[in-house]
């Protein structure tokens, strides 16, 4: 039976600190559609996981952001966990990645912490994000609608709270992912 995603690459962004299970349960629903996924972090090699303040495993990325291409791929991932997304938008590579998936008007779902990066990128100005509470003074002052609710889907951009929201994060990237699909056949 096909998958929703066949034939589509998506990029699953994230450093030292990313909160495991927004990493894994993104991740599996993707690939369980199908698609084909790249573990990009700020250097090729393995990556700190937590559960939340405690470590988790050591995730290997497969390729070093600076080495990746927003062309190759057809969507974005960046999970949370509270240093992972503070990593991210101080490296000036990763954060023209994520800027150019915008560009593009490819999708990009990103959970709890991780709007941070999008606060980095000034892309969040005039978009509806949810993300975990203490975020949304920052996403306010960056322009963004912030919203208290599982998951938020504006345009392209799909956000959510924290790990309890997972199910819910997941059906709508895969659905956003298989719109964008339909649209470009």
């Amino acid at each position: 039976m096909a998958g929703k995603l066949d034939g589509k690459k998506i990029a699953f962004l994230f450093a030292d600190g990313v909160e495991q299970v927004e990493l894994e349960e993104p991740l599996k629903a993707v690939k369980e559609e199908g698609a084909d996924v790249d573990l990009i972090s700020l250097e090729e090699g393995e990556v700190q996981a937590f559960q939340h303040l405690d470590h988790g495993d050591k995730i290997k990325a497969d390729k070093a952001v600076s080495d990746a291409d927003v062309s190759d791929y057809d969507g974005l991932v960046v999970p949370g966990g509270v240093a992972n997304p503070d990593f991210l938008r101080a490296d000036e590579d990763a954060m023209s990645f994520v800027r150019g998936f915008f560009e593009a008007g490819k999708p990009a779902g990103v959970i709890c912490h991780g709007p941070w990066v999008l606060v980095e990128t000034g892309v969040v100005d005039g978009m509806k994000v949810t993300s975990w509470p203490s975020l949304k003074t920052d996403i306010r002052n960056a322009g963004g609608k912030w919203v208290d609710q599982e998951v938020a889907v504006d345009g392209n951009l799909i956000t959510s709270r924290k790990p309890d929201d997972l199910p819910a994060f997941c059906k709508a990237l895969i659905e956003q992912l298989a719109q964008r699909r339909a649209r470009a056949a």
